[in-house]
């Protein structure tokens, strides 16, 4: 988006900083469509944008998959990243979405695709170009799309790009991935649960307590506008105790990490395709699952940012501060990223909100949590 492209500039502040309702663009969408979006984004506006036709464009257009990172580039600066959620091939809605500035008058938008997770940044794209083996002097000339070897290779040694933009903002380290031989070093140091332990996480009580904890969490995530996970074998508890079956049944859809590394978290907070929030429910003294599973999604990812809790009675807490000092934990730095949270700032949280519809932030949970090293 070159900044002297006056057009691009009125047609960014329109729909991606103002964003549109879907119920303004719903009479020019399939139906099917509509629904998916409505998954989407549920009652929240919808960062837009398009291209013109043409047959680059339109070759590019048609290998966009839901889940796609996009990048706006102005200039020389990376200006915003999102996720693709999915995408439409439509004169009408681009007629009804970007007037004509200027003399452009005639030539439509109609290459129409919507974004998931806009979230405005300023870094050079110089410094991104790099990370996918671009030359440093490499400009960009229009809708662009990254070639497949270009990033076989930058996810052989990355992991997420959204976190690692966050960090390059910030001044802060990008780590590589582990290679192959370190990750089984790892491994082989971490321990394992034995069966005693697991029958102690089985009694009724503490199954109980867990389960409460699942269910306050899960409909703590509603409030805070989440989509939200929980296991599979886990929903049909809520449903018969609690009578809560709200969960996203898309969850997996356009996260980056495998999906086996997030299945089987307690409860997962998900805004449209990034997780916002993951928490573990430790009762047992052992504290080992939940660190094992944060353990694997940073090894896996070691740069991603979104928050990571252990939530488990106050009495607990030293013995989670035990179990994060392990030299392994540590090295993967688990001890500045795994949060404490009590049962009883979840109750306190709870009642709070127990009136309200919203209003409730990650943010808000992050504040009644704590580090415990």
């Amino acid at each position: 988006m070159p900044p002297s492209n006056t057009e691009a500039m009125v047609h960014y502040q329109d729909t991606i900083l103002n964003r549109v309702p879907l119920e303004r663009m719903s009479p020019f969408l399939p139906g099917t469509l509509t629904a998916k979006l409505r998954r989407t984004f549920q009652t929240s506006p919808i960062a837009v944008w398009g291209s013109r036709p043409g047959s680059k464009n339109r070759s590019n257009f048609e290998v966009m998959s839901p889940g796609d990172d996009i990048l706006i580039v102005e200039g020389a600066s990376v200006k915003l990243i999102g996720k693709v959620a999915a995408k439409v091939n439509s004169a009408e809605l681009a007629t009804e979405l970007w007037k004509p500035v200027g003399k452009t008058g005639g030539v439509t938008w109609e290459l129409v695709y919507f974004i998931a997770n806009p979230q405005e940044v300023n870094v050079p794209f110089a410094e991104v170009g790099q990370l996918f083996g671009y030359r440093p002097n490499y400009q960009l000339r229009g809708f662009t799309t990254v070639t497949a070897d270009r990033l076989v290779k930058f996810y052989e040694e990355y992991d997420d790009l959204y976190s690692i933009l966050q960090r390059l903002e910030q001044r802060v380290e990008v780590f590589r991935k582990e290679s192959a031989r370190e990750l089984t070093t790892v491994a082989d140091e971490l321990v394992t649960i034995r069966p005693e332990q697991i029958e102690q996480v089985l009694k009724d009580d503490l199954v109980s307590d867990h389960v409460r904890m699942q269910w306050k969490l899960a409909r703590l995530g509603l409030k805070a506008g989440e989509q939200v996970w929980v296991p599979a074998g886990d929903q049909q508890r809520l449903r018969n105790t609690y009578h809560f079956d709200q969960f996203d049944e898309e969850f997996a859809a356009g996260v980056d990490l495998p999906h086996s590394y997030i299945e089987n978290i307690d409860v997962v907070w998900k805004r449209e395709f990034r997780i916002g929030a993951a928490y573990e429910i430790e009762n047992s003294t052992s504290i080992y699952s939940g660190l094992l599973r944060f353990a694997d999604l940073n090894i896996v990812a070691p740069n991603t940012l979104y928050p990571m809790f252990v939530v488990a009675p106050r009495s607990r807490r030293n013995r989670l501060r035990e179990q994060l000092k392990r030299p392994t934990f540590r090295r993967l730095g688990l001890d500045q990223k795994v949060r404490f949270l009590p049962y009883e700032r979840i109750d306190e949280i709870d009642r709070f909100f127990e009136d309200a519809d919203g209003g409730l932030t990650v943010e808000t949970v992050y504040g009644k949590s704590e580090l415990v090293i």
